[in-house]
Parts: C-alpha cells; structure tokens; sequence
C-alpha cells in the first residue's frame, strides 16, 4: 500500500458528545447583502486527524479526522492530515481598510488579467481559485491545501467507510516486481494490486493480487501520477471500467468490472495461540470503525480472551474521534491526546470512560509500521504514555498536526493545519513517530504466511518471558 499523508478525526470542542457532527449554517452579523460566509463541510472524517477532545467555551464544535493517503482504487483516501470539520462565523467581504496596500499587487495583477489577456479563456473563478490555491501553497504546510468541490467530496466520502469504486487496494512496484514508494508511473513503477476487497467487484472479475494494471479504458498509464491512475479506475456505481492486466510476464488481459458501492472492513478478528488471544486488526478509522471494534473486542472477551493484539500496520488513520473510542476501550479514565493550538494553549480530550477491556488482568499489544498514522498514531501513542499496552514492530509515520476542512461558497473546501496533537505525556510526535517499545523490522521480502512482527507480539503476551516490557493497566 502507499502511505500517503495523513490524514485524521475527532470532536475538539467543549460538545461533551464529540461524535455529533456540526453541519449547521454558519451565522453572520455582516449586512445581507454580503457573500454568504464559508460553511462548515458534512461532519465526516479525514485526516483532521485524531479524535478531539472538549476544547473552551469560546470554540465551536467540530469533528477532527486522521488519516495519511493511501492508494485504494475503490475510494482513494486522498490526504495524510489530521482534521476538522467545522463552522467560521461570516466575515464581510473585500479588502481590509488596513490591508489595503499589501492587497494592492493582488488587485492590479488580477484587473490586468481580466483587460488584457490576450490569449482568451480566462474567467473570474478560475482565477480566483487559482489565487487561493497559491496562496495556500505559500504556506509550505504538505497537509494545508485547497480542494477542488470533486477532491472535497472525495476525500469525505473516503473517511465515511464507505465508497464507488471497484474494491481494490494497491500499490506500486518496481521493473523487478519489487514494492515500490514511487510515484509517477512508467517502466520502474508499476501499478500494482495488493489486494482486492472480499466481495467486492474487483474480486468477483478476477483481479488478483500481484496483477500490474499497465492500461485503463485502453489508456496506457506512463507518465501519470499514482493518484490520477486511481481517480481513472474510481467512478459511480454501475459504470464499466476495463483493466489491462500483467499477471505472471503473460501478455496484457483486458478485465471489465462495473463499480459498486463499496463497504471498508475496517475490523479483522481472529483467534492465535490456540485461542488465548484476539486479534483485532484495524485498517481504517470511519465513523463505524469505533463499534464495529467494540462488538469485536466484547466478543472476545465473553469467549474467555484477555490477551490481545491490536494491529495498526498500514493504517493512514481517519475519524479522530474513532480513535478516541478505540483507545478508551482499554483506557478507563484520563487524557487520550492533547491538542495545542497556534497560541498554545492546550486542551485535554479525555477517554470515554466506557472501555471494556480497562483491567489490570487485560494484556495488549500494539503492533505499528511506517504506515501508520494520524489516528493509528494518536491509539498507540495513547496506550504507550498510558502504559497499557507494549507497542511492537517499526518505528510510525510520524504526522502530528491537525487540520480543519472549510467548506467554501461554491463547493470547494480549505484544508489548513490549525493544531499540533500530542500523546498523553505531551510529546509531539510529528517527523518522529512512535517509537516501538520492541523493534521488530518488516522483512524486506516478506514470505506468505510468515509474520514475525505478529509472532514477537504473541510470544510477549504468552511466555511471560519479557513481561517486564508490558505495561499494567492505568
């Protein structure tokens, strides 16, 4: 899979039920005759990063989202970023009095454009976004940006959970058919698929793992990005896309697939050590990631299980308040993760206090990789400072900031890092990411069926033979 940034979720204000979404109209005191203020997007997820705590009396509520872009053909999630969906109060618009001087550049190139282009085709919105867009970029934050009204609803509609598509995750590889971090494709990088979804239509064509997509609707790829291949194989439900597919050096085979709506399993149980400890495998955090994750965990529990492993490899994050839940279900009381905004002020969000595995007698590990983030981040940063779990693998991705999406009057949304998250014990995690309490190196030519990261795991909670490295409960 391919890590892509981050991306986020959680509820910061002083809402003390940070799950509600905030979606209401924003309200203004300008005249009536000023443009409509920016209004706040639908409460979904994304990179906002990691759940949110109450914030003061003089914020309003939003839903924060984590989450890091990763390449999945049937949704695409689209940003490594925490963030925040939320209201502005209107502002009128125009030039401030005070501003007027620095704004003049500005106006004079944008009234020059308008007069004296000569080569036609230019128009006000595409200028004016334009502008925005520059200026966003002028900041040099990878995780503000501005979306087109398209990348908006996509991105939201990623961190939902649910998707159109095809239900295929993938990756790049090399000419030597080796994974790859590459991102503009041509002969050493080749579109590649990982996995297709159980159930989905990519599985039911007959896509396989390993096969290389060298061609859509008769396009070849070389030359285009990772993204712009996989917004190609996205579309609306019922809608034909035809891949031309590699597998095993044979010649190229067109497979035509109709795209579905898409539901992420995003909670992966199973049994290990001859059913002495569960497994729960979380791949994504959307809103129902949290309870699907509770009804997983309750029932391993009833089976008689208080050994667990949680497992965050590949996880880019999503709903911040999903990952808030998730680390509450082992964490009964205290800060999850703090949020420090541009003044730094700090604000405190606390678990739920509604876990169901809190106990001195629940042992878990926690098992992380270079591709997890945001809100895988914020649980296994939460159970490691609140010694409740042994996090074991590789060292995260390392994405600390939180992002608000701003839903703009024509469709278009701004994405702008507002906050840094830190762990319980106040670190800032960004650039750095967790540190493992136990380093266990992915293979670098992994072999099927062979996991040593998972058998490091297992072996910690069972032997009692580096019990030191795990933690009691809070």
């Amino acid at each position: 899979m391919l890590p892509s940034d981050p991306v986020n979720p959680g509820s910061t204000p002083t809402d003390p039920t940070p799950t509600d979404p905030t979606s209401a109209p924003a309200t203004s005191s300008a005249s009536a005759s000023a443009a409509p203020a920016p209004t706040p997007a639908p409460a979904l997820e994304v990179p906002a990063a990691p759940v949110r705590p109450a914030g003061s009396s003089a914020r309003m509520p939003v839903l924060a989202v984590a989450t890091v872009v990763v390449a999945i053909l049937a949704g695409g999630a689209l940003f490594v970023s925490g963030f925040l969906v939320g209201q502005r109060a209107a502002e009128q618009p125009g030039t401030p009095v005070a501003a007027a001087d620095g704004f003049q550049p500005f106006w004079d190139s944008y009234n020059t454009i308008i007069q004296r282009f000569a080569l036609g085709g230019e128009d006000q919105q595409s200028l004016v976004n334009g502008a925005i867009k520059g200026m966003v970029d002028s900041l040099g934050d990878p995780y503000s940006a501005y979306l087109t009204p398209d990348q908006y609803r996509a991105g939201l509609q990623d961190l939902s959970g649910q998707f159109e598509g095809i239900g295929a995750e993938i990756g790049t590889t090399n000419a030597k058919a080796a994974t790859s971090d590459c991102t503009t494709l041509g002969t050493d990088c080749v579109l590649t698929v990982v996995s297709p979804i159980d159930g989905s239509p990519a599985e039911k064509a007959g896509l396989k793992p390993g096969d290389q997509i060298v061609a859509i609707d008769g396009q070849k790829l070389d030359g285009i990005t990772v993204d712009a291949a996989r917004d190609k194989v996205r579309g609306k439900k019922g809608t034909e896309v035809v891949l031309s597919i590699v597998r095993g050096g044979a010649a190229p085979t067109d497979i035509s697939i109709i795209r579905d709506v898409i539901v992420s399993k995003e909670v992966i149980t199973k049994s290990l050590a001859d059913g002495k400890v569960g497994y729960l495998g979380v791949t994504g955090f959307s809103d129902n990631a949290a309870s699907k994750f509770h009804d997983a965990l309750q029932a391993d529990l009833k089976a008689g299980q208080k050994e667990f492993v949680v497992d965050l490899r590949g996880n880019p994050g999503g709903y911040v308040n999903a990952a808030r839940q998730i680390a509450s279900e082992f964490i009964a009381d205290g800060p999850i993760f703090w949020e420090q905004d541009a003044d730094g002020n700090q604000t405190e969000t606390t678990a739920t206090g509604q876990g169901l595995a809190t106990g001195d007698d629940i042992k878990v590990t926690v098992l992380v990789d270079k591709g997890s983030a945001s809100a895988s981040e914020i649980v296994a940063g939460a159970l490691q400072d609140r010694k409740r779990a042994t996090v074991v693998g590789e060292t995260s991705f390392g994405k600390g900031t939180v992002q608000q999406w701003i839903q703009l009057q024509d469709g278009s949304a701004l994405k702008l890092t507002i906050a840094k998250w830190l762990t319980p014990d106040k670190r800032w995690i960004h650039h750095v990411g967790i540190v493992p309490d136990v380093a266990v190196p992915t293979p670098a030519t992994p072999v099927k069926g062979q996991d040593p990261v998972l058998d490091k795991a297992v072996q910690l909670l069972t032997t009692g033979s580096t019990a030191s490295a795990l933690r009691p409960a809070a």
